[in-house]
């Protein structure tokens, strides 16, 4: 028997396919790393793995804060028109790549196993759910573990693929310093949030603004500083009309005086995660702000 017959038995299983770096659809800013693998295994539409990226990743042990956040800023990040690249984990990656799909996006996972093995198994809803708009990138041939050595390695073409990485929420150490740490040497930028500093949980990310990672507020910060290096044309979200019901009634309801989330979650009858959620895409583009232990319209003083 040929040797390559079980690999290509194993991705025809998968419905998988290999891309040598030549490849027209081998990610173009993977090529560009000073180690870009030399094969992918892709399942999914390999055509999306052309397209600007945004590499959002944090701690698998998140705060509901902070997923929330991840999950806002890949969803309007995706409405500007970049897609999201992350790494399947639980917590912040997997919040990333919801809401790039909840915002009708697309997204790339990087997996640290065989383009076979989902890692996590909980992520295996998630993993279909990219597939149908997105795909799994693997540079290990189907059958390999998720061994913990592979991840680290794996980071390289999370950041590789995209023009800038943002870690969204980190304790020290970890892993996603790791990713943000190949991002610079890949010449790539990187950007943080900036947690309090009594949040042990943010400790990495306050550590990158310290060494020169560009701070994020809002998500236009990430927009306007990769649409100004790249010459990209994404619809910043201070300039769309508000999309959603709930979030055209937040902004005629608040004002100067600060609401809590409660009484605005009776005053408007929406359901409380969609009142959440609009409040976080308002709050990341300046429209509001956090006041007294509620919200008020327009940005901080």
């Amino acid at each position: 028997m040929n040797v390559e017959d079980p690999l290509r038995a194993a991705l025809h299983a998968v419905h998988a396919h290999v891309l040598s770096i030549a490849d027209d659809n081998y990610p173009p800013l993977l090529r560009e790393i000073p180690d870009p693998p030399p094969l992918l295994y892709v399942r999914g539409d390999p055509a999306v793995l052309r397209v600007p990226f945004l590499a959002v990743v944090g701690a698998r042990n998140a705060t509901v804060t902070g997923l929330k956040l991840a999950a806002s800023i890949a969803s309007a990040a995706v409405g500007a028109g970049m897609h999201i690249c992350s790494g399947l984990a639980c917590g912040i990656d997997g919040a990333a790549h919801q809401g790039a799909l909840d915002g009708g996006g697309k997204t790339v996972a990087v997996m640290g196993s065989g383009i076979d093995r989902i890692y996590p198994a909980r992520h295996r809803a998630l993993a279909d759910e990219i597939l149908a708009a997105g795909c799994l990138v693997s540079e290990y041939p189907p059958g390999v573990a998720p061994r913990r050595e592979n991840f680290p390695r794996r980071n390289r073409i999370i950041s590789g693929m995209s023009l800038g990485t943002l870690v969204v929420e980190a304790a020290l150490p970890s892993g996603s310093l790791i990713t943000a740490q190949t991002a610079v040497e890949q010449g790539r930028e990187v950007f943080a949030l900036p947690w309090s500093p009594a949040h042990s949980g943010g400790a990495g990310c306050l550590k990158l603004l310290r060494d020169g990672a560009k701070m994020v507020t809002r998500v236009d910060d990430i927009l306007e500083e990769l649409g100004a290096m790249h010459g990209l044309q994404l619809d910043l979200l201070a300039d769309r009309a508000p999309p959603a019901a709930a979030q055209s009634w937040l902004l005629r309801y608040l004002g100067c005086e600060s609401v809590n989330l409660d009484d605005l979650v009776t005053a408007s009858g929406y359901p409380v995660a969609e009142v959440v959620a609009e409040l976080s895409r308002l709050e990341l583009c300046g429209a509001i702000s956090r006041a007294g232990g509620g919200f008020v319209r327009g940005a901080p003083d």
